[in-house]
């Protein structure tokens, strides 16, 4: 197997293993041009699941006061139900690109 191949299918499977350090010393350390276009795409999805995570962090402060009045924690739970779908898509989005890259010819 080509080693462009591999280094760009596993850019895209380093979310389950080392998530946003190895497309980005595949990116930096590539001399290829098509290996770095993955790695800076790979880079970029592995940077989405964080985007909410500063919601999320409010929604926990600001839901505390709900909690000693024994009410639901809504928006909290509403936030991390959004991370964990938007997690679930990028997680498939990878899955596919990786297969896609690992059969590029």
């Amino acid at each position: 197997m080509d080693t462009r191949k591999v280094l760009s299918g596993l850019c895209y499977f380093s979310i389950f293993f080392a998530g946003i350090l190895f497309p980005l010393v595949v990116m930096f350390a590539s001399g290829d041009d098509v290996t770095k276009g993955h790695a800076k795409k790979a880079f970029l999805s592995h940077l989405i699941p964080l985007i909410p995570a500063p919601l999320l962090i409010f929604a926990i402060f600001n839901d505390l006061n709900a909690i000693n009045n024994q009410a639901i924690p809504v928006f909290t739970l509403v936030t991390a139900g959004i991370m964990v779908l938007v997690s679930l898509i990028v997680t498939i989005w990878n899955l596919i690109k990786g297969v896609k890259a690992f059969m590029m010819e």
